[in-house]
């Protein structure tokens, strides 16, 4: 497979500068770049390896411009960072080989239907009254519990688990070994210091566009349902409780984690092993740095948090300043 600047250029939307006819034939990260890939460039921080990478295109800034000769043949976008996305997106289409075959189930009852288009796996279990749409890759040893529904173009990697009654929306891409519609941590105290068990009847509901990572569970409801708006991405290893609502084009990075019946607004940026304490709310636009906690509910939109117990970033890093300065006394 080997694609020229010039196509990609017109699947972009860019502007090609050296050879149009340049051949590349998979994407590489800058620093490795050899001949026959290509790169892109978006952060400054790596201005140094746009002279001396051995890519033969490179994807930069409509904005930029080279303070020294380029070997490369660029191409110029309005945003590279989000024109790699695109890329490697086009790539991926390229090389993808759906298999026709429709049959290779360990069960598929009666009263499942599956839409025009999809594959399901060797060694998957369809459950009873389960829907899937149009044009779906369920790929092999993947669970469908009974009366799961998910919609078209959907992508289940192997090792996922779908529970009972649990909702899938269009468009979503759910990674190996995640467990969708588990029982949530509910237990009540009983008299003699042991726990009773709370039955969680409810679902789970994952709207259109979502991905979710590899090993991320997300627990059902104990009433009603857990819900995963609209453009959601989740990444690998993240938990999230039962009755808990994450708000659309929330993205949560690998080891997070959000306890039950918190409802997390939207757009918010949640960076790694942070975690979100039950019962809270969260406003719109909240980022939480790396391995922040919250313990109670953020009313403010936009704001930026940092630490544990999470405060203001800027008043965290004043503080840390002060740790740091008696630490060295």
């Amino acid at each position: 497979m080997n694609i020229t600047a010039q196509k990609i250029a017109e699947h972009l939307g860019g502007e090609v500068i050296g050879d149009p006819q340049v051949r590349v034939s998979a994407p590489a990260r800058i620093e490795q770049g050899r001949p026959g890939t290509i790169c892109f460039y978006a952060n400054p921080k790596y201005e140094n390896y746009v002279y001396t990478t051995k890519a033969s295109i490179l994807l930069v800034n409509k904005s930029f411009e080279p303070r020294q000769e380029v070997s490369a043949t660029l191409i110029k976008v309005d945003n590279a960072y989000e024109s790699v996305a695109i890329l490697l997106d086009f790539f991926s289409s390229l090389k993808k080989s759906r298999p026709r075959s429709n049959r290779l189930f360990v069960r598929r009852p009666i009263s499942s239907k599956i839409g025009r288009g999809t594959f399901v796996g060797r060694g998957t279990f369809v459950g009873k009254n389960v829907r899937i749409g149009k044009n779906c890759h369920i790929y092999p040893q993947v669970y469908l519990g009974d009366g799961v529904t998910i919609g078209d173009n959907a992508l289940i990697y192997p090792g996922v688990r779908i529970y009972h009654d649990c909702v899938v929306g269009h468009d979503v891409i759910i990674h190996a070994n995640a467990v969708i519609g588990a029982d949530g941590f509910g237990f009540a105290p009983r008299e003699d210091g042991s726990y009773r068990k709370i039955p969680h009847t409810g679902n789970v509901i994952i709207e259109d566009d979502v991905e979710i990572g590899a090993g991320t569970t997300i627990d059902r409801s104990t009433m009603g349902s857990t819900v995963i708006r609209r453009g959601v991405k989740l990444d690998n290893l993240c938990q999230i409780g039962h009755n808990a609502e994450v708000g659309e084009n929330t993205v949560m990075a690998g080891l997070s984690g959000v306890a039950g019946s918190t409802k997390l607004g939207k757009r918010c940026i949640i960076a790694g092993q942070s975690g979100i304490a039950g019962h809270l709310t969260i406003a719109d636009k909240t980022t939480l740095a790396a391995q922040s906690g919250i313990i109670g509910n953020i009313k403010k939109e936009g704001e930026t948090l940092m630490g544990y117990p999470a405060i203001s970033y800027r008043d965290y890093m004043r503080a840390y300043a002060l740790f740091k300065a008696s630490a060295r006394k």
